[in-house]
């Protein structure tokens, strides 16, 4: 009895995965260069501002302009800055007096500022949404 050699599944797939293998090679060295940088990080889903504070000469403070605002927890609090302010900004956040997010912009430009939102990825945003679309709106009514 005499085996022959090149024959069975394991040589067939041996193949496949070469050829393969060389496809995938060819195609990566003629892509851009550009679609091998990774993507840059997506900005937080930001929903409708309810409130917006700018800092300014006559303006109120950060903390005093919060507590004239209505007290909601499903509201968060952004503090937004061009990235060569980060540190005013993060000192801005830490002294609103209540939990903030910090979104620096890298290539903006002016003063910072906060917004307090509803934002569209919180699930308390997401449940106040659907219920107000499925509730009759007692005021339209006749």
């Amino acid at each position: 009895m005499k085996a022959r050699a090149g024959t069975g599944w394991q040589y067939v797939m041996t193949d496949l995965s070469l050829i393969l293998f060389m496809i995938t090679a060819a195609a990566l060295r003629e892509a851009p260069a550009e679609a091998h940088r990774p993507s840059p990080l997506a900005a937080p889903a930001l929903g409708e501002p309810v409130a917006v504070w700018r800092g300014g000469a006559d303006a109120p403070g950060l903390r005093q302009w919060l507590a004239s605002q209505g007290a909601d927890p499903r509201q968060r609090l952004t503090v937004i800055a061009p990235l060569r302010d980060a540190a005013a900004a993060v000192a801005l956040a830490q002294g609103a007096g209540r939990p903030a997010r910090v979104v620096l912009e890298p290539d903006a430009s002016g003063a910072p500022y906060a917004a307090l939102t509803y934002d569209q990825s919180a699930p308390l945003a997401r449940g106040l949404q659907s219920s107000a679309e499925t509730k009759p709106n007692p005021e339209s009514s006749p």
